[in-house]
């Protein structure tokens, strides 16, 4: 995806006033494999990977629903990429294609800017890192509220991964939590407690860390995922060297564009970016129109 698409086609299939007028009780629906947004996955990346989907299965469930007739369900498609100047086509009785216009649009807008602002990110620290595993992009939970599913999918379409889904799919020990338990170990303990207890719910505890001897108390622990909150990339450096592999390391704090390809250089796992879905600002796109 690119800023340079600026439109969505559409083709009306209705040729006369009275076919403009006529409705589709609201009881009728038809059954569409874009009526269910894409499952759910909050497993963490495993590295980047070219664009798996497009942001247009977020758009398309609006079709299936009223007002627009069952006529349009599941007719939004995209594009080939080489057509540049248009992302999709939808083909339906001008009514609906009326009524159903600004919601999909505004998911479009929004969810394709996430996934193009992913996308820059990506490509910034591509080739960058020594890491043999390479370094993912990842999102974090400052997402839109109402929003967090289809800005993460959206992220995953522009080669990004998923941190965390909510508060219950794996723990994060941030310096609260440290504080309040007493140590590192003592945290971790506690929340080894609490995922044995969410049995396979729980997909990883990560713990959070703001110096090198907080990053020892925390393999000393036994950690196996380890954030680095705003560490300099001289000490990013350090952390991996200490680490020598043992936990994965994710970088976070403070992450741009201009800054990211030094934060990859150094060696990190992960680089988690809030940006991707709290800063995002939505593509101009509209509707035309066609044949």
């Amino acid at each position: 995806m690119t800023t340079s698409w600026p439109s969505i086609e559409s083709t009306s299939t209705c040729s006369s006033p009275s076919s403009r007028r006529s409705r589709t009780p609201r009881s009728a629906s038809a059954p569409s494999r874009w009526a269910t947004p894409p499952p759910r996955d909050s497993s963490p990346p495993r590295g980047r990977g070219p664009p798996s989907a497009s942001p247009q299965a977020w758009a398309s469930p609006s079709l299936a629903r009223p007002p627009p007739p069952r006529a349009l369900a599941g007719r939004l498609r995209a594009l080939p990429p080489a057509e540049r100047g248009r992302i999709a086509r939808v083909e339906g009785p001008v009514r609906a294609l009326l009524a159903w216009e600004r919601t999909a649009l505004n998911f479009l807008q929004l969810l394709s800017a996430t996934a193009t602002l992913t996308r820059r990110h990506v490509d910034a620290i591509a080739g960058a890192s020594p890491n043999p595993k390479g370094c993912a992009i990842l999102d974090t939970r400052k997402t839109l509220p109402g929003l967090r599913i289809a800005q993460k999918y959206a992220v995953r379409c522009g080669g990004g991964g998923n941190h965390r889904l909510a508060l219950w799919d794996a723990i994060l020990i941030k310096e609260n939590h440290i504080h309040a338990a007493g140590s590192i170990a003592l945290a971790m303990d506690a929340a080894r407690k609490v995922a044995a207890g969410a049995a396979d719910r729980c997909k990883f505890i990560q713990v959070e860390v703001e110096s090198l001897d907080e990053l020892n108390q925390a393999l000393n622990a036994g950690a196996t995922m380890i954030l680095l909150d705003n560490f300099a990339n001289d000490l990013l450096r350090q952390a991996v060297a200490i680490n020598a592999g043992r936990a994965v390391l994710e970088a976070s704090g403070n992450v741009t564009l201009e800054t990211i390809r030094g934060i990859a250089e150094t060696g990190v796992d992960r680089i988690s970016v809030g940006a991707l879905t709290k800063d995002v600002k939505a593509l101009d796109l509209s509707m035309r129109f066609v044949g």
